[in-house]
């Protein structure tokens, strides 16, 4: 899978590329990084992408021209392009599944105060990835490689990501090692005994009890089989008396 990324600041994004699984998903041509840096299309004298806004207000707003410019030169046929923004569509686990599926990724990464509203007419997506204002779009464009390259064959063994946080709609249940007793703290005897049944239906239930808690936001979702509503109903019942 290719990564185009556009940016202001290449060696934010050379960084992240040099480290972990990301490395070695590069290495073994699993995946493949570049970047291009937009201001090198920029066509004024001081190599300029940037410029004060219309109607008067605080910051510099991101030019249309260095990117327009720097899509035509990379995109390819089968390129999707994703805009980086504060308003852009909540990236979720279903869409790194998604895009994992496709052959290249172009990613805008914005800066200053903005972008110039038409730069949106040569994008496929927008994606923010949380409600907040960052200052640069290279925080969130690596974030987003990270969480689709993951995903690609043979990047990481596809079982270790299988139960993963939201990858089923619920979070990823608790997890031990060694030792089995730590300050007192023991590992549970459930997880010790081999009985994969008794252990799957385990996990199930503290998956079920940590979404509770910590995000119930995720238990409103129609995808859900009927067993498995049922069987958060019984929890939510359980955890209230």
């Amino acid at each position: 899978m290719n990564f185009k990324v556009l940016t202001l600041f290449p060696e934010l994004i050379e960084s992240f590329m040099h480290h972990s699984i990301i490395k070695r998903a590069i290495e073994a041509n699993k995946i493949n990084i570049e970047i291009i840096d937009y201001r090198e299309y920029a066509t004024n004298k001081h190599h300029k992408v940037d410029d004060t806004p219309y109607g008067g207000g605080a910051g510099m707003v991101l030019m249309v021209q260095p990117i327009y410019d720097a899509l035509k030169a990379v995109k390819k046929e089968y390129s999707k392009t994703i805009l980086l923004c504060p308003t852009g569509k909540p990236f979720k686990q279903e869409d790194a599944n998604n895009l994992s599926k496709e052959q290249e990724l172009i990613f805008i990464c914005g800066h200053y105060e903005g972008y110039d509203e038409r730069i949106r007419d040569y994008v496929d997506m927008e994606y923010s990835i949380g409600d907040y204002v960052l200052t640069s779009g290279e925080l969130s464009c690596m974030v987003m490689i990270d969480a689709i390259a993951r995903l690609v064959d043979g990047v990481i063994e596809r079982e270790s990501y299988l139960d993963d946080s939201f990858q089923n709609g619920l979070l990823e249940y608790p997890q031990y090692t060694k030792p089995r007793i730590f300050d007192g703290k023991e590992v549970p005897e459930v997880l010790l005994n081999g009985h994969h049944a008794k252990i799957n239906e385990y996990r199930l239930k503290e998956s079920i009890i940590k979404t509770i808690k910590n995000r119930p936001d995720l238990l409103a979702n129609e995808a859900f089989s009927d067993e498995l509503k049922e069987k958060i109903k019984d929890i939510e019942l359980e955890i209230k008396k």
